[in-house]
Formats: structure tokens, C-alpha cells, sequence
């Protein structure tokens, strides 16, 4: 049996000093007769496209999922995706299929959950409130179960308008979810024998992206007075992590033991970024004369999410019924761009800051020529060298990737046409904004203080980071600390470990996987079934959870 443990967003730089310390004795265990090393995640590294490849061993390219929502082509609008837009098999069908009993919970990704040899409950990507249903249990006859143990709590409290009294609750609501994850899945231990049993948390991120200003005190957003009391939160919950691993690992004696994060963390610096900004100063892009109206709309909907209580939130979002939730994004990311004068435009994701080009015969108002494609995005490319931090002058680009240098596949049409990789300043990563919102015209600023004090239309105190973690435990001992591990591996290893066969994919079986399993690279196997898109009140939900959990601004 394999014991799979998802540690959504943990990086090294908080294990290394509390394994040493024995503040996390079940990961230092791990750690010490293991193998284990750092995890490179997908570029850029955020949670649905890393887990995705995760669970399928391939890339955004070959699996098709690179956000939580993808442009709908021919249009400037966005939809939001889910389990049904993957196009790659995930291990959990391939175990299933070959008869392994496989239990999977709370990985991002997974709705609507997929018949299997066992069961799933799908990740916080599925749209209900905050606990499970039916719908997103499989197989349904499960849900009372869940029900009745407290549900699989999902961290999208709001988290727009904080303070002490949503300090506290946060980090009692992370650590109450930690508990009732780890009782349901020892539940389901005692009701059956499982072959695969992977259980995510997301607390570790949460904790991370909200409590980092109180842990570092070198961080630019540092809160001396906050860190009096919440100065140790994220060690709380990492503390409860561990102790949850132990309870898991003694729940099932004698199986290898996996823990594993989708990308690692850091803190978030002082300043903003805002590429339509930059994009219009450097002549790529024309403001439209509605741009006002549009920044007026921005305003209200930061607005109303900062004041309306979080029930009176998911009320707004579905007060006009229809696709309202689309159009409401769609109408944030693209707002104020004159088409017919624009040659390059951003979405303006902190999560994935990218750039599309304005093309004739692709999009519905396109400039550029298909001819003239391959050197206006060499143009462009070139161009964000001239992105600079006006303090020290340093870029604030490092490079600027063409999709196919970082993907491959038939689904790379859906990833933006430059995707970019930013530098840290200082050791800190820049915050991309909605240029919409933004209160000059400058492309780069530095924020007030007030602006960094939590909440997410201004940046979280935490942000991701493109090395996760990875720790392997047997029964014999392993390696120690390996280098250059993808998580694109971890499909084939933990195909590998239940020894069975696994199909080609761009993941590559680690050498630190025991020589004796049964693993033969088999013919890639993709599945092509119908897109099943969210109906326009599940899109609304989504839409409200993803804005309350800081995905869409």
C-alpha cells in the first residue's frame, strides 16, 4: 500500500528548521531513513496545473488544465474549468483499472469526482458552500459519512476584510479542518483495505499565503505588533500537520509513505505590478475611453467584497442568474482595452502573469497578423526587459518564456502566448494587480502600508514558489536527499511503487523507486470525453470561492 499525504504549498525553508528542532518529529522519521529532496513544480507554479500534472504525469501541454479557468477561444471571455476539461488519464483511473482499491480526497482538480475501484471526494474546486454533498462524493452513498463527521471543510472562509477577531477564527478554522480531515480518513481506514490512499491538505497554504507577515520578521510586510500573537500560526498548523501524518501512518502500518506539495512558498514584497499598465506605456496597448466605467465596476465589486458579509457575497454573485460570474471576470481581467489599438494584453493573475497577443483571425477584434505572429512576440518578449523596478532600477522580469519552451502537447493553444517568470526583490516576490484598480499610472509602485495589511485585493503576505517538497518513506532505507525531482515524477514512482503498469508520459521514474516493482512504460493512453462545464449557478459559486480564496481579484 501507498500512503499518499499532500501538503498543498510546503517548502523546505519552514521544514528544514523545525525537522532540526524536533518540532515535526514524524517528518523528521520520514526524513532521516528516507529519501526526499525538492520538487520542481509546473512554471508558473500554481495549484490546479501542478496538481493536475500530479495526478497524470504530464504536462499543461498533454493534460489541458493550465487555471482555474481557461480564455474561450474566438472570444475575450474566460470560463472556469474542471475534472471534465483533462484531457490526460489521472493514476487513480490507471490503479483502479487494474484492480487496486484507491481512495482520494481533497485534491484539487478532481470534480466532478470519477468512478473508481473505491472513492473520492473532490477538491475545493468543486462547487458547493463549504462542505460535502453528493454531488461531489463518490460514490454518493458516501456522503452521509462525511456529513456526519463534520463534512471535508474547504478554507474559503472570506478573506477580504481582516483583523484580529479574523486572525483568531482563520487559524482555529485551519486547525479545526486538519482534525476533521484526519478523523475522516481514519475512518475510512477501518471500513476497508486500500491499495493507493491519498488525502490533501490545504492548510498549509492558507496558513502560508495569510499568516507569512507575522512569521518573517524580515519580510517587507512584517507585523511586529501581530506577531506577538500569531507569530508561531503557521508553526501551529505545520505542528498539527505532523501530528496528523502520525495518526495517518500508524492508521496504516507497513505502507510506504509519501508526502509530497504542489510548489513551495515565500513572502510577498511591497510592491505592485501592473502589466496592461506597462503594456500601454510601452505602446502595446490602447486604453478604451470606457476605461473609467470599467475602473468605476472594478471598484464597486472590491468594494462590495470588502464590506458585504461573506453570505451576502455568494448572494451577489449569483444575483443576475445566467452567466454573470463569467461575464464579471471576464469584464475584471479585459476591462478598459481598446481592441483595435491593441497588439498585447494580460489577464493580470498574480498567480500566472502571462501575455496574449491581439491576433487577426484568432481573436474577434485581432491586429496582429498570423505572418507577423512569431516576431511581434519576439518583440514582446525582449520588451519586458525594459519592465524595471523604479527604486534600483533591477528588472522585474526574468525571463519571459514562449508557451511551447514550457509546454508540449495538443492543449498548448490554451496557455497565453508569453508567459512570465518574475524576480524576486530581495528575496520577495512583486505582486501582480488589476491595472483597473490601479492608483497611478505607474507600472510598478510601491505599496501604502495600509495596503499590506492582509486581504486579497492588494496581495497576501504569502506566495508561492517554484520548489515544493517531496518525502519518501519504505520499509527499507532510502537514499537521503536527492536532487532535480519533477512533479511530474510522482505519477509513474507511485505507479510504480503498486507495481503496476504505467503509460508513457513526461514524467520520468525516479531512480529512487525500488528496483523490484513491476513498472513498463506502456502506450499513452489520453482521455478525450465531453467537456462538462459548470451550469451558470455552479459557475457562480465557483467564482465566489475562487474570489474569496484570492484566485481572481
Amino acid at each position: 500500500m501507498i500512503l499518499i499525504i499532500g501538503l498543498d504549498g510546503a517548502t523546505w525553508d519552514l521544514l528544514d528548521p523545525w525537522i532540526e528542532r524536533g518540532w515535526l518529529p514524524n517528518l523528521g522519521r520520514i526524513r532521516r531513513r528516507g529519501t526526499w529532496g525538492p520538487l520542481r513544480s509546473t512554471m508558473p507554479p500554481a495549484t490546479l496545473p501542478s496538481w493536475t500534472t500530479f495526478m497524470t504525469g504530464m504536462n499543461p501541454g498533454r493534460h489541458g488544465i493550465f487555471d482555474f479557468t481557461r480564455r474561450e477561444l474566438g472570444t475575450y471571455s474566460v470560463q472556469f474549468v474542471n475534472a471534465s476539461f483533462r484531457k490526460s488519464r489521472t493514476i487513480w483511473k490507471h490503479l483502479s483499472d487494474a484492480g487496486r482499491r484507491v481512495c482520494v480526497l481533497g485534491v484539487p482538480g478532481t470534480y466532478p469526482p470519477e468512478p473508481l475501484n473505491g472513492c473520492m471526494i473532490s477538491g475545493f474546486d468543486t462547487p458547493v458552500t463549504t462542505r460535502a454533498d453528493a454531488s461531489f462524493v463518490a460514490p454518493p452513498t458516501l456522503a452521509p459519512m462525511v456529513m456526519a463527521m463534520g463534512g471535508f471543510p474547504f478554507a474559503d472562509f472570506q478573506e477580504f476584510r481582516v483583523g484580529k477577531a479574523w486572525y483568531r477564527k482563520a487559524l482555529a478554522a485551519l486547525l479545526r479542518g486538519i482534525e476533521i480531515k484526519t478523523r475522516l480518513a481514519k475512518a475510512l481506514f477501518e471500513r476497508q483495505c486500500w491499495d493507493c490512499f491519498m488525502l490533501l491538505f490545504g492548510e498549509s497554504d492558507t496558513v502560508a499565503h495569510h499568516f507569512w507577515k507575522f512569521h518573517d520578521r524580515h519580510s517587507p510586510r512584517f507585523d511586529p505588533a501581530g506577531a506577538l500573537e500569531w507569530g508561531d500560526a503557521i508553526q501551529r498548523v505545520y505542528r498539527a500537520l505532523d501530528a496528523a501524518i502520525g495518526e495517518l501512518i500508524a492508521a496504516a502500518p507497513g505502507a510506504t509513505v509519501l508526502v509530497a506539495s504542489d510548489h513551495g512558498f515565500g513572502g510577498a514584497g511591497s510592491k505592485a505590478v501592473y502589466l496592461n499598465q506597462w503594456l500601454r506605456r510601452s505602446g502595446w496597448q490602447k486604453a478604451s475611453r470606457a476605461a473609467s466605467r470599467w475602473k468605476l465596476g472594478s471598484g464597486v465589486k472590491r468594494l462590495a467584497l470588502r464590506t458585504l458579509p461573506a453570505g451576502a457575497q455568494a448572494w451577489a454573485f449569483r444575483l443576475h442568474g445566467g452567466s454573470w460570474a463569467g461575464r464579471l471576470e471576464s469584464r475584471a481581467r479585459f476591462a478598459g482595452i481598446e481592441w483595435a489599438g491593441t497588439r498585447a494584453f494580460s489577464e493580470e493573475l498574480n498567480y500566472f502573469p502571462s501575455i496574449w497577443l491581439n491576433v487577426k483571425g484568432r481573436d474577434p477584434e485581432g491586429v496582429v497578423e498570423r505572418v507577423d505572429y512569431e516576431r511581434v512576440r519576439d518583440d514582446v518578449c525582449a520588451a519586458t526587459s525594459g519592465l524595471r523596478d523604479a527604486e534600483h532600477g533591477a528588472p522585474v522580469v526574468r525571463r519571459a518564456w514562449r508557451r511551447e519552451e514550457l509546454y508540449e502537447g495538443p492543449w498548448v493553444h490554451y496557455a497565453p502566448d508569453v508567459v512570465l517568470e518574475f524576480n524576486l526583490d530581495r528575496g520577495y516576490s512583486y505582486t501582480c494587480l488589476p491595472s483597473t484598480l490601479a492608483p497611478t499610472p505607474a507600472a510598478v509602485r510601491v505599496l501604502d502600508p495600509a495596503e499590506m495589511k492582509g486581504g486579497k485585493l492588494a496581495g497576501m503576505a504569502g506566495s508561492h514558489r517554484a520548489d515544493g517538497v517531496f518525502l519518501l518513506g519504505q520499509n527499507q532505507v532510502g537514499q537521503g536527499l536527492v536532487n532535480g525531482t519533477q512533479i511530474a515524477d510522482m505519477a509513474p514512482a507511485i505507479l510504480a511503487s503498486c507495481g503496476i503498469e504505467g503509460p508513457r508520459c513526461d514524467g520520468r521514474l525516479p531512480g529512487w523507486i525500488s528496483a523490484d516493482t513491476r513498472y513498463r512504460p506502456a502506450g499513452a493512453r489520453d482521455d478525450h470525453h465531453r467537456e462538462d462545464c459548470y451550469s451558470d449557478a455552479e459557475s457562480e459559486e465557483i467564482a465566489s470561492r475562487l474570489s474569496a480564496m484570492g484566485y481572481l481579484q
